[in-house]
């Protein structure tokens, strides 16, 4: 029965990463749109525009450990779902390209913080042998969030002049139901030990790499990094294609991933049945 529950509380929690990867790659089905409302040059529309939403997220994943420590991981939860909730809105009717990136920030602090406090939470009520198992549903749910906003596009994208305010607004609807279900969750036991040193907390991303006084930390910088570097490319990328063209973005691109593979293989260290004790 508890793992049952334990179960029901990893998918409501992991719907964070369903909204992460809807909010990410919905912007792509408006962008044209966007362009030709807003012709403000490619480097205004690729800086303002298309990346404002990332530029939300290095917020949120720079300083997404704050609320998560100090609110715990259930209230920083709950204003995740307030903010897409927010974006989805005032990005659907927004009547500026200013208006517009200002929401579509407001999202990318969701995102942000999503990375950071979700997969905390799972961690750190999940047992030992399916932590890894019940922490991936985030992450499928960032790929299933990305082929949902592909698929609403597609289906949205003939009704008419303001089609990119269907697409872009659509999103209120997931975010709505994540929002009342993530009430229903309990706080972290590990943040409730820590803060209030309840040792009935303690039977329960111990992470795998951070200890618990550090989880949040941890995972903000690995993530302000991430998205750091991934609101720097959209941003350069319409100047880029017409610089250097698309062929030579894409090799570079390339490259990069072949070094993160060898950083992987060589340098990662293995975690999997390694006592934290030993570590």
């Amino acid at each position: 029965m508890e793992n049952s529950k334990i179960f029901v509380w990893s998918i409501i929690v992991s719907l964070a990463g369903f909204l992460f990867g809807f909010d990410t790659v919905v912007i792509s089905g408006a962008d044209l749109s966007l362009q030709q409302l807003w012709d403000k040059g490619e480097f205004y529309h690729g800086f303002v525009v298309m990346a404002s939403a990332l530029w939300g997220t290095v917020v949120g994943a720079i300083f997404g450990a704050y609320p998560t420590d100090i609110f715990g991981r259930r209230k920083t939860l709950i204003i995740i779902g307030v903010l897409f909730l927010l974006s989805a809105i005032g990005s659907a009717m927004a009547q500026g390209p200013e208006m517009f990136a200002i929401f579509r920030f407001i999202g990318g602090l969701g995102i942000g913080a999503s990375t950071i406090a979700a997969p905390a939470f799972i961690s750190e009520v999940a047992p030992e042998k399916n932590r890894g198992k019940l922490v991936a549903l985030y992450q499928f749910n960032i790929v299933f969030g990305i082929l949902m906003a592909m698929l609403s596009n597609y289906l949205l994208q003939n009704i008419g002049a303001d089609a990119w305010r269907w697409m872009l607004g659509v999103m209120a609807i997931p975010s709505v139901i994540y929002l009342i279900l993530v009430f229903f969750i309990p706080e972290s036991p590990r943040w409730i030990y820590r803060q209030k040193r309840d040792e009935k907390a303690t039977t329960t991303v111990f992470s795998e790499i951070f200890p618990n006084h550090l989880r949040a930390n941890g995972q903000a910088f690995g993530s302000s990094v991430h998205w750091v570097l991934a609101a720097i490319i959209p941003s350069l990328v319409p100047y880029l294609f017409n610089a250097v063209g698309p062929g030579s973005v894409f090799a570079f691109f390339a490259f990069m991933m072949v070094l993160q593979l060898i950083f992987v293989w060589k340098m990662m260290p293995e975690t999997k049945g390694i006592s934290r004790r030993t570590r």
